[in-house]
């Protein structure tokens, strides 16, 4: 029987939803001309339906019951936009027990449970999309599940969580404190009342989790993924950077080492050369490594309502067009096949290897930094440069070191040992270093 029309139920009617609502109903001539068939707006559920969304809805559209629009037989695809997991949880797999292909920006609701929607889904050969939960309307998820499908990808590096660069140009910019920089993202928009899980890195983890399932074909793994916020850097990193040609950014980082990923979440120097290093204000970008391709990198608005919004209507596109033509299963979700995703373990933080920026305060005495030299030697870590930056404060004198590359463990211990000597009254400052 052919299709006549694509029905759409979404719950949650917040900035996102309100976009989405607002480019199905506007741009509707448009989708059906792309399509082949209208794309209608049934219903859009949301606890408050009182507050103005600067949208109109036709009458019977907008309606606080959620439990309506997953049960109507009418609808085809429920698009998930209300934040959260357990609730959210529960609603998309009862859509999907109810027979409803699902679409989502949620990047915790999949990062944390996307294992069991993707095997409920594959049970019922359903679709569940997800595009907008990484990178806003950048096209990445895509990207990597069809663009690069030819290539062994090697490694994936991305600024993705606007709060957070929005924060870090504004202290490089300005050199102003990490907290009044927070205060204007929020005042701004771009930071939400509680920024927690942005400045400390766990909304760009839930993001990784999804990106290195599809990258390298394994099951999300959010757990062992090393997640360090931004909240320690100061204006004076920023500076030391600068001056040794570096930006800092919170990088989502991955690296394919066949039996093992790497996967981690910190503040990070990269060489000014590095096309993320100009990546700025609350913009985001990755780039992907493949041995193929080489180096592809895709850039653009991270959040917003219409940027986001963008992105989960292209899913619901996707998924109209396969209802069009009949076509189950044509997309494996996770990019492989059920029976090509393996359980690549995440190697363990310690046994990652990079170069290192340590910034301490030390008395100003003879024999303390050959003394610190020392303990990372004992440790096998070459110190690169030592610069003494500034003049001496309270009898001590800030001093940066920057190491080769050096393990984790081995910076972790020699760091534990130098914070207990009395010449060090602080603990030292860390930064990773990431050459190109």
């Amino acid at each position: 029987m052919k299709t006549k029309k694509i029905n759409i139920g979404i719950l949650g009617c917040g900035v996102v939803g309100t976009g989405v609502a607002k480019l199905l109903m506007e741009k509707a001539e448009l989708l059906e001309s792309r399509i082949g068939v209208p794309v209608n707006l049934k219903y859009v559920a949301d606890l408050d339906t009182t507050t103005d969304r600067g949208i109109s809805f036709p009458e019977g559209v907008f309606i606080s019951d959620a439990g309506t629009v997953i049960n109507d037989p009418d609808i085809n695809i429920i698009v998930e936009l209300i934040g959260g997991t357990k609730v959210a949880k529960d609603f998309t797999l009862k859509a999907l027990e109810n027979g409803k292909h699902v679409v989502t920006a949620n990047k915790a609701l999949i990062a944390s449970f996307g294992n069991i929607i993707v095997q409920t889904a594959r049970e019922k050969e359903l679709d569940f999309a997800f595009e907008a939960s990484v990178g806003g309307c950048m096209p990445v998820i895509k990207s990597i599940r069809e663009s690069l499908v030819a290539n062994r990808i090697d490694s994936m590096t991305g600024i993705l969580n606007g709060t957070c660069n929005y924060i870090l140009t504004k202290i490089t910019s300005e050199g102003c404190p990490f907290d009044e920089a927070l205060k204007e993202a929020q005042e701004k928009g771009y930071a939400e009342a509680d920024p927690f899980l942005d400045i400390e890195g766990h909304d760009s983890a839930h993001k990784l989790a999804i990106l290195t399932s599809l990258a390298y074909g394994m099951e999300i793994n959010l757990d062992d993924i090393y997640v360090e916020g931004i909240s320690s850097i100061t204006p004076m990193d920023i500076q030391n950077a600068r001056e040794f040609g570096y930006s800092i950014k919170l990088l989502a980082i991955s690296k394919n080492h066949s039996d093992s990923v790497e996967a981690r979440v910190h503040p990070t120097m990269i060489p000014e050369s590095h096309p993320l290093a100009h990546v700025n204000g609350s913009m985001n970008a990755v780039t992907i490594d493949g041995d193929a391709t080489g180096r592809t990198m895709l850039y653009g608005a991270g959040a917003g309502m219409m940027p986001t919004a963008s992105a989960v209507v292209s899913d619901i596109a996707d998924i109209a067009r396969n209802i069009m033509t009949g076509s189950k299963k044509r997309m494996p979700i996770l990019g492989s096949p059920q029976k090509n995703i393996k359980k690549i373990p995440i190697m363990p933080f310690t046994e990652t290897s990079t170069c290192y920026y340590i910034r301490l305060e030390a008395s100003d005495h003879p024999g303390v930094l050959s003394k610190i030299s020392g303990i990372l030697g004992d440790q096998g870590i070459s110190i690169k440069s030592v610069h003494q930056k500034g003049r001496r404060t309270n009898g001590t004198v800030p001093v940066v070191m920057i190491t080769h590359k050096a393990m984790e463990k081995e910076i972790q211990k020699s760091l534990a040992e130098i914070a207990s000597l009395d010449a060090i009254p602080e603990k030292p400052v860390v930064i990773r270093i990431e050459e190109e």
